[in-house]
Formats: structure tokens, sequence, C-alpha cells
């Protein structure tokens, strides 16, 4: 199948190598997340007896650690820990996601399309065509970590090059370039009024658009393809090649020629995810239509469209795969539809153990107010330093890098942190459009190289499917040249865009006041 099969695991050599030994020292993903749990425990006991000037914007009053190891906070603990792990958001997410895609994959209709795309996809072309389907994948919130990162490494496997490179490149289109997309996402008008609660600080009548870093974003996706592209090609795949690929593979799909039943059934299947997609276009076309929003938005978090993105990729793959089934005389009965469910959710298991894990521990850190600790003194340092503007714009991307790596979602980051950055920043001349770009970028960049952030166990196992040694330290390694790439050349082409005067986005603006 591919020369990746034959080679032999050897020693990783220099800094990169390092890393991965290092890493994978670490304790298991689990472990880890119940050490840090503790941590978390002793830390907010300490600190509860401390007095911190900051305040905290959520409140308007002084930042308070809470101590979680309060007889009060404790038995809260207790009394949460079920609804901690089953209303954390990637647990459903990934397990609805899931039961769609397994009907799909044990059909062979994912099978049949691979083989579809890779026999019109030129090989040197499969690097950034995976890269920008992942960032085309923030459309659909979180669609790319089930969906678009498994079926990187599957892409590669099957076209003869290293599975693990796949994944890398996938996870970094997904992921690293978070912020940067030519499709708008729910996330452009969740960060935009975030920015404008911030800003109205200062100017209570400033208004900011939801599509106010739209340019930005569309053409930093040129930039994250390339610069994805290069790394990929020529500094992660080739380090891999003696990385042996022993993972249980007998399941997946081999690069022959389609049957004619399965072209059948691929055709079959195409017209009706074909046919479903334009059902939903013509239903939310509608300025009255039921999926948008109150004020009749498509793309912002309370639009029904937004909710229900993880429900219509479960349907855009369980009833495509079905079909397909159906056709090429896979699915015979109804039990052959369950078993594929059945088989994609025996694959979770481990999965489902982390996750318990980390929501206990995510709880634990936000409501101690570490997390809100760490942000706010950040940037209180930052402030007092009184930069010029272009050292205070790498300084925002900096210090979000660096607390991306403790705090993980992006709204409540930007929650945090926009009512100190964006009126400090409007003090110095710049506008509420460029500071949120700057967060943007930072918070892009470390997303791939953080075990804190909740879909990287689920890459690691991802990856274990392959090289089952895989670990921790395995995939920041790997993704550690993209992250530090992103940080620099990404924060170098928003200063050179801001210097160049062009737009950010819709009604935006460099400048404060507006110029």
């Amino acid at each position: 199948m591919s020369e990746t099969t034959e080679t032999t695991s050897t020693p990783p050599g220099g800094f990169l190598g390092a890393v991965e030994r290092i890493g994978n020292r670490i304790p298991d993903p689990a472990m880890l997340f119940i050490a840090l749990l503790f941590i978390v425990w002793v830390l907010s006991w300490l600190l509860s007896y401390v007095s911190f000037s900051v305040i905290d914007p959520r409140s308007g009053e002084a930042l308070v650690i809470h101590n979680q190891l309060s007889g009060s906070a404790i038995t809260t603990f207790f009394s949460k820990m079920v609804t901690n792990f089953s209303g954390f958001g990637p647990v459903g997410t990934v397990l609805v996601a899931m039961l769609g895609i397994g009907v799909a994959e044990s059909s062979g209709f994912i099978n049949a399309g691979l083989k579809t795309l890779l026999s019109v996809t030129p090989k040197k072309l499969l690097t950034p065509m995976v890269v920008f389907v992942g960032i085309l994948s923030h459309s659909a919130v979180d669609a790319g970590y089930v969906l678009v990162i498994p079926l990187g490494g599957l892409i590669f496997y099957v076209a003869g090059r290293h599975p693990l490179a796949g994944i890398a490149a996938a996870f970094a289109g997904v992921s690293g370039g978070f912020s940067a997309n030519p499709a708008p996402s729910a996330l452009d008008p969740m960060l935009a009024s975030l920015t404008q609660v911030g800003a109205q600080i200062l100017d209570a009548d400033i208004v900011t658009n939801p599509l106010n870093n739209y340019w930005f974003t569309a053409i930093s996706s040129i930039l994250i393809v390339a610069l994805a592209w290069y790394i990929t090609d020529r500094i992660v795949e080739p380090r891999l090649q003696g990385t042996k690929v022993d993972g249980d593979l007998d399941d997946l799909p081999k690069m022959d020629h389609l049957a004619p039943a399965e072209r059948k059934g691929l055709v079959a299947a195409m017209g009706v995810m074909a046919l479903g997609m334009v059902v939903l276009f013509l239903t939310a076309l509608p300025e009255g239509s039921a999926w948008r929003a109150a004020n009749g938005d498509l793309a912002v978090a309370s639009a029904p469209l937004m909710q229900s993105i993880v429900t219509l990729i479960f349907l855009l793959f369980l009833i495509p795969g079905i079909v397909f089934g159906l056709v090429a005389g896979t699915i015979k009965t109804s039990r052959d539809m369950i078993a594929g469910m059945t088989k994609s959710m025996e694959s979770m298991g481990y999965y489902l153990v982390i996750m318990f894990f980390i929501a206990q521990f995510v709880y634990a850190f936000n409501t101690s107010n570490l997390g809100a600790l760490m942000a706010l003194e950040g940037a209180e340092l930052l402030k007092a330093m009184a930069l010029p503007w272009y050292i205070t714009i790498v300084g925002i991307v900096l210090l979000t890098g660096f607390v991306n790596i403790f705090v993980g979602s992006a709204s409540g980051k930007w929650g945090l942190l926009a009512p100190i950055f964006v009126p400090m920043l409007m003090t110095l001349g710049i506008s509420p459009d460029l500071t949120q770009a700057a967060y943007r970028v930072g918070d892009s960049s470390t997303n791939i190289i953080t075990p804190l952030m909740p879909y990287f166990p689920l890459v690691v196992i991802y990856c274990q499917r392959y090289v089952k040694s895989t670990g921790i330290g395995t995939l920041a390694a790997m993704m550690l040249p993209f992250s530090m790439t992103f940080l620099v050349l990404w924060t170098v082409f928003l200063l050179l865009y801001a210097f160049s005067g062009l737009p950010l986005g819709f009604v935006s603006s460099l400048t404060y006041p507006a110029s």
C-alpha cells in the first residue's frame, strides 16, 4: 500500500525529537487532567486568601479566587459531577456526529467517496486540499474535529502517504487556522458582539459590524494554506518517514477501483446529499425562515441553523450512507445500520473516559477564577508598559496565544479580555476591529499545541489508529512547527495589513476615532 507501512520506527532527534520524548513522558491524558484538577483545588485554596487589585469585567469588582476545597465547593462539585460531563459540549458534538459517520463508513460510502476524490486530485495537491477543507469546516462549528481531521489521515494513507502527516495538515487547517476563513461563521458575530461591549466602555455609541474582520480572515486563509502546505510536505512528513504505521488498519479502504455496484451507490448517495443541501438552502432562504434567528440572521449563534449544525452533519452522512448501502448491497437490514453506529461508538470509549476528567477540570478551573486571574493580570501588565501601537499589537497576539494554552474557549477568553484590550487600545488610537483581529491571530495559532484544548486528546486517538505509540508529545512535536510559524508570520501579515490601510472587514476601521 504505502512506503510508510514498511519503515521502522527510529528515535527522533533534534529539538522536535526532544519535545516528543519529553511530551510522551507526560502521563496518560486522563491522569494528566486528574493531576491538574488537584492542582487547581490547591491553588484556589492558597490564592483565596490573597487580595487582587484587578477588576473582573463581569462583576465590576475586584477579582476573587474561589476556594474549591471549601465544604460548600466540594459538595457542589460532587452534585454537579454528572452534569459537568453530560453537559460538556465536545461530548455530545462528537458522539452525535459519529453516529451518522459510523453508518457512512461501515456502508462503504466514505470509502467510495475517498477513492473518487483521490482519482481527481493530484497527489501533490492533497495537502492544500486537506488544509483548505479544514479551514472551510469552521462554518460548521466543530465539525472539522470529528470529520475533517480523521479524513485527513485516511486520505493520506490511501494515497500512499504517511497518515499522521494528513492528520497534521487537517488539524492545522481546522484548529491552527481557526480564524482564517473565506466563509463567515457563527464565531464572527459572537466575537464582534463582545468587542462592541468592550468598546462601549469608552464610546457608548460605537457599533461593530459582525463581519468587521471578514476581509482579513478571508485573505489569511490563503496564507494559512500556503504555510501549512510547506510545513507538511517539507518538515512534518519527511520527519515521519522513520515512524512505522503499525495500527489495526484492516478496515481501512484499499486503493482499488470502484465496483459497478459501488459506483451506482455513490451516484445515488451523492444525489441524495445534494438534494438535502438544496432543500436546506431553499428552506433557509426566505426572510421568515424558521432556520433564522429572531433578527433574521442565519450566521449568529442563536439561529436554529447554527444550533443544528451537528444534527445536520449526522443526517448528512446517515441518509447518504444508508442509500449507498442499499444500492451497493452493503446494507441489507436495519441491523447492518445499527451495527455501523455501534462500531463507531465502540471506538469512542477511551475518548469518553478522557472527556469525563476534562469536564471536571474545566468546571473547577472556571469556577475558581484562576483562568480569569491569568488573563487579567497579563492584560494589566501589557497595559502598564504603554508601548507603540504596533508593538502593542504584537503583545496582544503573544499574550492571547499564551492565555489560549490554559483557557480554551474563544468566546470565553474574549469575554474576559475584550473589556480590557479594546478600550485600552482605543486610548492608543487603535480601533476595536484591529484589536479583535490581533486577538484572533493569537487565539488560533496555539490551539494545536495545548493538551488542555478539549479536542486535543481526540486527535491523539486519531493518530493512535495508525501509530499505536502516539502520545501527547508526538502530537505536540508534530504541530509545533505549524504553531510557531503561524504565530510569527501571521502576526507579521497582520502588521503589514494594518500598515497598508486595507479594510479589515465590512464597516471597519484601523484607527480610533475612525479616519
